[in-house]
Order: structure tokens, then sequence, then C-alpha cells
């Protein structure tokens, strides 16, 4: 804390002490409200005729003293409205206005009229103080604008800066949409394990940690994919789940190592139908939020409402090589990389090598709407193998502007061969790969054909927001520790 900073607080603590010398307690338990402010300014007409009395509370964010009156702004959830107190209403309390600073809590019963520039103000008859802040406001409510504050401090960040607050509004809608949809949809929202003994359904690092009362390693999951699928076994045909998996790997614009996703699995469907969900989910969420499947991202005018194109994985990529991508060893694909410039130190397996050339050569091109399909058989060990080409594997990844928005397959059902494909994982030293005995023993009861989706919740809101960076849709980002040397992003 600077001097000024502790000066101010100083200022601060020793009015809470006058205050409490004349009876008035700083921090009240409750306040009566009869409207938010939104209520007051749309009721307007009816309220201001009618003369009866509203009580407001909020924040006050602005402050102007005109001799024996003062005007203000105070801010609640819903919006802000003018506040005007004049000494012939409040008698003695008028003078106590000198306890009130900008950034507390306080609250008003009044009269509504409009002044002579048509502001909707409550003419003030009482007030009550409710709270008090011992620290200023940021920069005066001109904005927050530096980027690791706000990340730290996102409390200061929503009070400073009102499109952010819009923005975590408009991710709860989202949230509430998915859900909506898959309901309507006849699809049923369960709650599987977080803690797990075996990670499993991605490739990716996990978080460690130990179960005490279990005594054992623990991880948290990177995915729900293998208990979900549990669930379609046991005849639950169709099932969604919305919460946080969590991968202990890099930060950038596109990745937080705690993320939030949707998985759903469908019984007797394929990736085909998925691919059809996928399209009327993000058509579904656009009408609702806009009132049109229009949206622009980046500078970008895109449709969500046409069809959308499909690529196929292989083939783009050849393209872009002048060769069968899959012709290749890892050494030679690695090589490949490098004439790219792409970093290619301690990838060890094919299926990520294969991953990074698509990312740089086609992926970051892609803007439209657009399934990305069929994919090597080697990328995807739970995928069913493609039924017109064994390669490959009936899988899909929806990009948009260069962004993957999620992971689709055609699952795959036989526990012989899905026993097969996780041993190939292991054997080709694929990065965390896994075999969970568990769930073999689980197909071996029986499942039925089945379509599995999951989408990045973050990165939706992101494309739904018109943001760059995934911090700016997650309240409290992953941050690396002040003292530690800053992590670029």
């Amino acid at each position: 804390m600077t001097d000024e900073l502790a000066k101010e607080r100083t200022i601060k603590l020793n009015k809470i002490e006058k205050m409490r010398s004349l009876g008035i307690c700083p921090y009240p338990y409750r306040f009566e409200r009869t409207h938010e402010t939104i209520a007051v300014i749309n009721d307007f007409e009816r309220l201001a005729t009618t003369k009866n009395n509203v009580r407001l509370a909020g924040r006050l964010v602005a402050k102007r003293e005109h001799g024996k009156t003062v005007f203000g702004h105070i801010a609640d959830g819903q919006g802000k409205i003018q506040i005007y107190l004049r000494q012939d209403f409040l008698g003695e309390r008028f003078s106590l206005l000198d306890l009130l600073d900008i950034g507390d809590f306080i609250g008003v019963e009044g009269e509504v009229f409009k002044t002579k520039t048509g502001e909707i103000t409550i003419l003030v008859k009482s007030y009550e103080f409710l709270g008090k802040a011992l620290r200023p406001m940021p920069e005066k409510w001109h904005g927050l604008k530096d980027v690791e504050t706000r990340y730290r401090a996102r409390y200061l960040d929503l009070i400073a800066n009102p499109i952010v607050k819009q923005i975590f509004l408009t991710r709860t809608k989202i949230i509430n949409l998915i859900r909506q949809f898959l309901n309507e949809r006849g699809f049923v929202e369960v709650e599987t394990p977080i803690l797990q003994p075996i990670y499993g359904g991605a490739a990716a690092k996990p978080f460690q940690t130990f179960y005490n009362a279990l005594d054992q390693n623990m991880f948290l999951r990177i995915s729900d994919e293998l208990y979900l699928k549990r669930l379609i076994i046991g005849g639950i045909e169709k099932v969604y789940e919305i919460g946080k998996d969590f991968r202990n790997e890099g930060l950038s614009p596109l990745h937080n190592p705690e993320f939030t996703q949707v998985e759903v699995y469908e019984a007797y469907a394929d990736y085909n139908d998925m691919m059809r969900l996928v399209s009327e989910l993000f058509k579904y969420i656009a009408l609702n939020l806009f009132g049109t499947t229009t949206i622009t991202y980046q500078g970008k005018s895109l449709d969500l409402g046409r069809p959308w194109r499909c690529l196929k994985f292989v083939d783009a990529l050849k393209e872009k090589l002048g060769e069968d991508p899959l012709s290749h060893s890892l050494a030679s694909l690695k090589k490949l990389g490098l004439k790219f410039g792409i970093e290619t130190e301690g990838v060890v397996s094919m299926g990520k090598m294969l991953d990074k050339l698509f990312s740089k050569l086609v992926q970051d091109e892609i803007i439209e709407p657009t399934f990305v399909c069929d994919y090597p058989r080697i990328t995807t060990p739970l995928a069913k193998t493609h039924r017109t080409n064994p390669e490959l594997v009936e899988r899909f990844e929806p990009v948009i502007c260069g962004i993957e928005l999620g992971n689709a397959f055609s699952e795959a059902t036989d526990p012989v061969e899905q026993r097969k494909r996780f041993e190939e994982q292991i054997r080709l030293q694929e990065e965390y790969a896994t075999l969970d005995e568990d769930f073999i023993t689980a197909l071996e009861y029986g499942m039925p054909p089945c379509g599995g989706l999951g989408l990045g919740i973050d990165r939706m809101v992101m494309l739904f927001t018109n943001t760059a960076s995934i911090r700016e849709v997650i309240l409290f980002p992953s941050l690396r520790n002040p003292e530690s040397p800053a992590q670029s992003v």
C-alpha cells in the first residue's frame, strides 16, 4: 500500500469511528429494498404519477456537492441511478453526508422525478449508511486497465469495467442455454467424479493428489468421458455433464489448466448426429442471445445458421504438405515441423506431431464454422474406426476463426478392439496413455452404438462475447504467483 493509500485509509477509519460515536452503524445487517434501479427506470411514469416512495440501495459511484444540495449516482446489480439530497429535506442528517465517500454503500428512500436535463432521479427523503469502503475505487471510475490487476482483483475489474460484468452475465446465459437445449431434447444431466483413480478420456497431463482416507494416489479428471460412457452402458441413453476439467499444462490465450466443459453422449447415434447437434446448439444460442444467427468475432462476420463446412483432416494436411502425412515416420514429421517453424522438442508421438502440423498449417486459416473430420486412427484411441477407411477414425472437431471448440466421435464400443487401441497407445509411447481395466470390463457387458461430444464452454463464451483471450471469460483465471517470473500470455 502506498503512502497516499495508507493516508486515505486512515481518514476513512477515522470517519468510521466518528459514525460509531454518533450511534451510526457503518456495517448494518440488512436494508429493505422495494426496487432495483432498472425497475425504477422502467416504471418511471407510474411511480412519478403516484408519488410513492421507493427504497433503493447500491454503491455510491459519484458525488457532487453544491452548497445545501448533493447530487450523486448509486449503482446496484442492474444499473445506476441519480440521487438528489437536500438539506431542507434531511435536516441534521445532511451534515453527515461528509462521512459518505465514493465507493461506500448507501440505502435511500424517496420520490422519483426527472431533472431539467431529463435524467431520472431519486429525491432522497432519508438514507442509511450500509457499508464503508476503506480503499478508493480504481482510477476514480474511469476504468481499470492494467491486465494483471484486472485478473488478480476481479472484483475491482467488475466494479470499474461494466463490459466485463456483461461478459460474465452472458457466460451464465450461455451455460443456461446449453442446459435448456439438451434438456429439451431428452438428455439427462448427471455428475461424475472429479477425483479419479485413473485419469482417462483424453491425452493430457493430469494434476495428482493423495486421498488420505483411501490411502491412494488420485487424479483430478482430465475428462468426464469414461464415466459418462459407463452410464450409457447402464441404460441412461442420453446423458450430459457440465463441469470442471483439469489439465496440468500450459497457459495461452486459448488454454487455462482449469476449464469448463460440457460432454454429451447419445446411444444409437454416431458422429454425424453429433455434427447436427453442434450446429443446432450454436444456432440456438445465437438466436436466444442476439435474435439472429449472424455474429461478429474479432472483426469477422459469421453466420451460425448456415450449414457448416466439412474438412477432412488428412486431405487438408496433405494439400499443405504436398504429400501424405501418414506415409511419414515420427522423425520425418518432426523435420517437416521444423521446416514450418513448429517447435518439436519433447514431441514423442505421431498423434501429437500430426496435431501440431495441422494446427499450424490448416486450422489457423479456418474462419467459417467448420467440422474438421476423419482423423488418423493413431490420434484417437476412443473413437470407432472409420467405416470406409481403417487408417482413420470417425472423429470431428468444430473450428471457428482458427479456434478448436470441441471434440466428438462415433464412440468405440468393441471391448477387444478398445483394449488393443489402449495397448497400442502405450506401446507407441503416446503421452499420458492409460489403460482403464474397469472401463474395459464395463464395455464387456455391452454398449450400444454411441455418439459422443465435448465442447469447451470457455471458448464458446469467447466466441459469443467477441473476446480474444480465455482469461477474459474466466472469473478467476490461473495466474503465476506474483513473486515468480512473469509468464507471457
